[in-house]
């Protein structure tokens, strides 16, 4: 399968409300990670790198910041006369807006009936993950399937409508349970990259016009499992669905781990983000900093400990920071403590300040927050 016959379709605000406070202003694609990416920079990198060269990015609100981190789609070689990058905010809504999977397919209609691709890759963005998406579509032709979702086995995310597989010896998908209650228990589960052909996508959203189909999951997936070929693609590399702030602190935490980080960030399969030139960290006399990820920028005089600063962090004299996500441009001030804290962008600690949560319950401090 030619990767330029496939076009992209990312989800930004799926699960937006399982982090609701990071969500508040932005959606969940934009939602920062990592000291200087995005969530919507992996499935996004991971299409581009396998060849997709048209990417439509589906929004429903708050989406100013992430149209500034996209751009023209510069950064990811999607800057382009033809095809590249699309930005598909509600159209033709009465509350200008969408509720679940399908009312957003239907929204964007139009844009898939006119692509001339004819393959669909879905992708939600509450997910880090680096993967060749070259070999899930070679995969999905080799195996003849209508439709081929990506999946791994682990604790069920306790998000709604996850979908719940059972799977034969030839990885086709023979059960498909959406259990009322999320969470609760492990097993294989969906990871929501799914291929599919363009012409049964459309289908697909025609019969959701026509009252046939409500919800993705339950109506297209559960109800068709027997009728169509469905096909599982499991998720052998560094997966992490995000379902809280609990989840969304553990996984930038997991980066501070060189297996975990060489994963994510694999130099075969790169991850592009916004580039913003800034000059290097600064670190002054008698200052340290220990098992972290510093972005540039960021002006370090007291000590940093097993965190993640992000671009322009300053952490003033004799202020300690631990366990810790610190987003762009925050201050600690002097003899100022941290431990177990997401800080927003923007926030201000007040010297000699002393804030600590747990690395089971860390402490969220909302962006132009001062303490």
């Amino acid at each position: 399968m030619r990767a330029n016959n496939v076009l992209g379709i990312l989800f930004t605000d799926a699960y937006s409300e399982c982090i609701s406070d990071l969500t508040a202003l932005r959606t969940m694609g934009s939602v920062p990670f990592g000291g200087r990416y995005r969530f919507i920079d992996f499935p996004l990198s991971n299409m581009v790198n396998c060849g997709i060269s048209k990417v439509g990015i589906i929004t429903k609100s708050n989406y100013r910041s992430l149209m500034d981190h996209l751009g023209t789609g510069k950064p990811w070689d999607l800057s382009r006369k033809n095809e590249g990058l699309f930005m598909l905010p509600p159209f033709n809504q009465g509350n200008g807006s969408y509720s679940g999977r399908i009312e957003a397919l239907k929204n964007i209609m139009d844009f898939i009936h006119m692509s001339k691709e004819e393959y669909v890759i879905l992708c939600d963005t509450n997910i880090v993950c680096n993967m060749d998406f070259g070999a899930l579509l070679e995969y999905h032709s080799q195996k003849n399937a209508d439709i081929t979702i990506c999946y791994k086995n682990g604790n069920y995310p306790m998000l709604a409508n996850v979908m719940r597989f059972e799977i034969n010896e030839n990885s086709r998908i023979t059960g498909v349970s959406v259990p009322p209650t999320p969470g609760e228990g492990e097993g294989d589960f969906a990871v929501n990259f799914i291929v599919m052909n363009k012409s049964l996508l459309e289908r697909i959203i025609n019969q959701a016009i026509a009252g046939i189909y409500t919800t993705f999951e339950k109506d297209v997936i559960m109800k068709n499992v027997d009728k169509l070929n469905i096909y599982g693609y499991k998720i052998d590399t560094y997966c992490s669905v995000i379902d809280s702030v609990q989840s969304y602190f553990n996984t930038n935490m997991d980066l501070l781990d060189p297996v975990n980080r060489e994963a994510v960030f694999d130099r075969s399969n790169p991850v592009y983000t916004k580039v913003n030139d800034d000059m290097p960290s600064i670190y002054g006399i008698g200052s340290s900093a220990l098992n972290s990820f510093i972005a540039d920028g960021c002006k370090i005089e007291g000590e940093v400990e097993n965190s993640i600063l992000f671009r322009g962090v300053q952490v003033a004299r004799g202020a300690i920071v631990k366990n810790s996500i610190i987003m762009q441009s925050c201050y600690i001030g002097e003899d100022a403590c941290l431990n177990c804290v997401i800080m927003d962008k923007y926030g201000v600690i007040r010297p000699r300040k002393s804030i600590s949560g747990d690395t089971s319950y860390p402490i969220y401090i909302g962006k132009n927050i001062t303490i």
